[in-house]
């Protein structure tokens, strides 16, 4: 596709060009999977991002918040490196459920991905610190500096945290948890003087930050 066909061709043909479009038939079956869960799924835009970071930091360990039914897991997995072991945290049985059977049904070994059923900010400090090549926040928005404090810590140098839907958050009603989480989060990664922060406008806006 030339770039004049894809500036021609409008938004439709816009999203068709990203990896992991909805029409793909592994993220078509967990998208239906997650409609009938009543979960939250990644948008196509904000999933390609993500398994762009991931190849870009050629990552072998990632570290997700919100498992859900597997959706963002496949967007990470097809940007890591074929060695590269997922490590997925998500407190709902449900979610669990589902996305075994979503990364299973993509084709990916047990081998790959470590799902770990529990509250994320009980299972963060227990994993290694400086291990990791990507932790990806996508749960609870009220928790996000939380998340932040403990995710950083888990980063290689290079490494990148990415937090989903923080642009969505901030749009909350004034006294909204999730809005002065958001607010928090923005002032703490851009205070922080080991990161290099971004906003990407993809989905409900993903706030990514690499460790210098």
């Amino acid at each position: 596709m030339t770039s004049e066909t894809l500036a021609a061709s409008g938004g439709d043909h816009t999203e068709g060009y990203l990896p992991g479009h909805p029409a793909d038939a592994a993220l078509l079956t967990a998208r239906v999977r997650a409609e009938e869960l009543g979960c939250a799924v990644l948008e196509p835009d904000a999933g390609a991002a993500l398994c762009f970071l991931a190849t870009s930091l050629r990552a072998r360990a990632v570290v997700e918040i919100g498992t859900g039914v597997g959706v963002s897991g496949l967007y990470l997995l097809r940007g890591m490196a074929p060695d590269g072991v997922l490590t997925s945290i998500d407190i709902e049985p449900e979610h669990h459920h589902a996305a075994r059977r979503t990364l299973r049904e993509a084709g990916y070994p047990p081998g790959r991905t470590r799902l770990i059923m529990g509250r994320a900010l009980d299972v963060l400090p227990r994993l290694t610190s400086g291990g990791y090549d990507l932790v990806f926040v996508d749960a609870a928005r009220a928790e996000y500096p939380r998340y932040y404090e403990h995710g950083v810590q888990l980063l290689r140098q290079g490494g990148v945290i990415a937090f989903h839907g923080v642009t969505d958050a901030a749009r909350g009603e004034r006294r909204d948890p999730a809005l002065l989480a958001a607010r928090e989060l923005a002032r703490a990664i851009r205070e922080d003087e080991r990161l290099v922060p971004a906003l990407l406008p993809v989905g409900g806006g993903m706030l990514v930050a690499a460790v210098q």
